[in-house]
């Protein structure tokens, strides 16, 4: 069997893949030399994309195993939606980044969602500046065009967004960034991209910089994504999407209020995007199945949530549902892996005869070890393969006489093993801090659900 991919590599794009593959992580780019399996999976997140870039709205559940490839899935997707002309933003949830807080953990997902926004020019993040440099020249552009004052043109624009909430004064930071970009004041420039960064932490501070009385904070971070989405696309872009990943940190939480509040705004969103309320807007969530279903802490536990999540009762033996908003990734088969290898194999040699450092035979030899070792797994959840065939590929290529026969023998794999299923050790209250002579029927209000042991 000859090479899956052909033609050469770029130097910079085979070493960011190699080198994200061999520490177990997603690569940044070139998501489209080493993409196998899963097409319907695919085309129905293109079909999403669509929807969103003509103005609709979507929400996708991404719900795999550890380690099956929901992470690269949704950096695909993402790719995917760059190149038709939408913006990008995207995050990690971990403990001090939520969708809902009240002690600022909304809005440090919100400030690293606006740090990673990406278009198709800059694909790595940190847009949000050509896009609203992008939005004023356009401006500038229809003024020149009905011969009338600019700022006119702007005010005009951005009156659309005064009927959703905060419209206002997203409107006034915008028109404050044209002032700056009219005269010349960069200072303001910079203080009208802060407040869209969510980095001014009081309003006095925005007052004084701008002439807005509020700020972004926990409870306005979706309000702000519908705003950015209308924005976007008042900028020329087609429209929004948005991608979190590890919210299996929601279902690590202990307190049962923080769980609950932060599904609720799950609920909210899902509600919104699924009636069409927003406009231009999508969502990727990517998590585990415990996570989904779950009765007792995953998004199951909430049952709003778990009445529009159910599964389709129809599609069972074998049959499958690509339109509901739980999207479970199919499990790679054995020739998915093998042809996964192979392009591998054409990625770290840069496209130039994979195959003189390991052949056709070796690839097979190595799934064959594979599966003595660990099973089924090694396709199922193929991180810690791929890790280690990068592995053998980096000693064949600096050992010119090693045998890969001999090699195979000292592989070592295990089996991927979820350590998101352990419970987050940080505090988890949710509540902001009070004077310390708080009645203690209060302080119990807070406490955790979950048993605790005691000694008499």
């Amino acid at each position: 069997m000859t090479d899956a991919t052909q033609g050469r590599i770029r130097p910079k794009d085979r070493d960011a893949i190699i080198q994200s593959l061999r520490a177990g992580v997603v690569p940044r780019v070139g998501q489209q030399h080493i993409q196998v399996g899963r097409v319907e999976e695919v085309k129905a997140l293109v079909r999403d994309v669509e929807r969103i870039a003509e103005g609709g709205s979507g929400i996708r559940f991404v719900i795999g195993e550890y380690g099956s490839g929901k992470t690269f899935f949704l950096n695909l997707i993402r790719s995917i939606a760059l190149e038709k002309r939408l913006v990008t933003v995207h995050a990690d949830l971990n403990p001090d980044r939520r969708i809902h807080a009240t002690d600022g953990k909304a809005r440090n997902l919100y400030a690293e969602l606006m740090r990673n926004l990406a278009t198709r020019a800059k694909p790595e993040g940190g847009a949000l500046p050509s896009v609203v440099e992008r939005f004023v020249s356009s401006a500038l552009t229809d003024a020149r065009t009905r011969g009338i004052q600019p700022e006119a043109v702007i005010r005009e624009k951005l009156a659309a967004l005064s009927e959703l909430v905060g419209g206002y004064d997203f409107a006034e930071v915008i028109a404050a960034y044209w002032r700056g970009h009219d005269t010349g004041n960069e200072a303001l420039k910079a203080d009208a991209v802060r407040w869209l960064r969510g980095e001014f932490s009081t309003r006095t501070d925005a007052k004084r910089a701008l002439g807005v009385r509020s700020i972004i904070d926990d409870s306005d971070v979706y309000d702000q994504l519908k705003l950015l989405a209308r924005f976007v696309r008042l900028a020329g872009y087609d429209g929004l999407l948005v991608c979190l990943d590890e919210l299996v940190n929601l279902y690590k939480l202990a307190n049962t209020k923080a769980r609950a509040s932060n599904y609720e705004q799950i609920l909210r969103i899902l509600n919104d995007c699924l009636q069409g309320s927003a406009e231009g807007l999508g969502f990727l969530l990517g998590g585990t199945p415990e996570f989904l279903t779950d009765t007792r802490k995953g998004l199951y536990s909430y049952e709003a949530l778990q009445s529009r999540l159910a599964q389709n009762a129809f599609a069972v033996g074998g049959l499958v549902d690509y339109s509901s908003p739980v999207l479970r990734l199919a499990n790679l088969t054995p020739e998915d892996l093998y042809v996964l290898l192979t392009k591998l194999r054409h990625v770290f040699s840069a496209g130039e005869g994979g195959a003189r450092l390991l052949p056709d035979e070796g690839l097979q030899g190595f799934m064959s070890h594979c599966s003595e070792r660990i099973g089924e797994a090694y396709f199922r959840t193929p991180r810690s393969t791929v890790t280690a065939f990068i592995n053998l590929l980096s000693v064949l290529e600096q050992n010119p006489t090693a045998d890969w026969k001999e090699l195979l023998g000292g592989i070592s794999l295990a089996v991927e093993t979820n350590p998101d299923l352990a419970p987050l050790t940080e505090s988890d209250s949710e509540t902001q801090p009070v004077a310390a002579t708080r009645a203690p029927s209060r302080q119990k209000e807070t406490a955790d659900d979950e048993l605790a042991s005691f000694k008499l």
